[in-house]
């Protein structure tokens, strides 16, 4: 009987400690850390708050590589399967403070290419509100298109790796949204 006790009780710490060791929490959000992307495994590289004005808490945000890596631009150009998950943490993040912030994002991102179609499809795409707790996922499918997710659904998919490399330079690129937040996506 002890036996059985200590091997149930084992087998509870176990499961526990791998458990755990699955998930990481960024700034009060639980992240996992491996994503399936494309068929791919891909692992949580790093994250970080979004903030404006340096007080404002908007999202945090986590990017998802093939093999870790701290080297922006790599991480902008490669051609290789990866996302950026994003979890709204305030109500002052709507839907069209969020269009606006890619728009700007692509006037200012330092790679790839992106056209007004580009936001325009983001539009449709993400038509209802936001609220806080909303998850947006940004999964890039090497040699394919981004696929875009609104708490667990797919909304659509935007083609070329020319508009990945965008995308994904809005967050990593020369002059990102926020410099915390990139830092910490790098894992710095």
């Amino acid at each position: 009987m002890k036996l059985l006790k200590y091997l149930f009780t084992s087998s509870i710490i176990i499961y526990s400690i791998s458990f755990t060791a699955q998930t990481k929490t960024i700034e009060d959000v639980s992240f996992n850390t491996s994503m399936d992307i494309n068929s791919v495994n891909t692992v949580l590289n790093g994250g970080g708050l979004r903030e404006k004005y340096g007080f404002m808490d908007l999202y945090v945000g986590a990017l998802y590589l093939e093999k870790t890596s701290s080297d922006d631009n790599a991480i902008v150009m490669s051609d290789a399967n990866m996302g950026i998950r994003i979890v709204i943490v305030s109500g002052l993040v709507t839907r069209d403070r969020f269009i606006e912030a890619l728009e700007d994002g692509f006037k200012n991102t330092t790679a790839g290419k992106s056209s007004p179609n580009d936001v325009v499809k983001f539009k449709e795409f993400l038509s209802d509100p936001f609220v806080e707790g909303d998850e947006i996922i940004l999964n890039y499918h090497r040699g394919e298109s981004v696929h875009l997710y609104k708490n667990g659904k797919e909304r659509g998919t935007f083609d070329g790796l020319a508009f990945k490399q965008a995308l994904f330079g809005i967050w990593l690129g020369g002059n990102p949204a926020d410099d915390d937040l990139k830092e910490g996506m790098l894992g710095l």
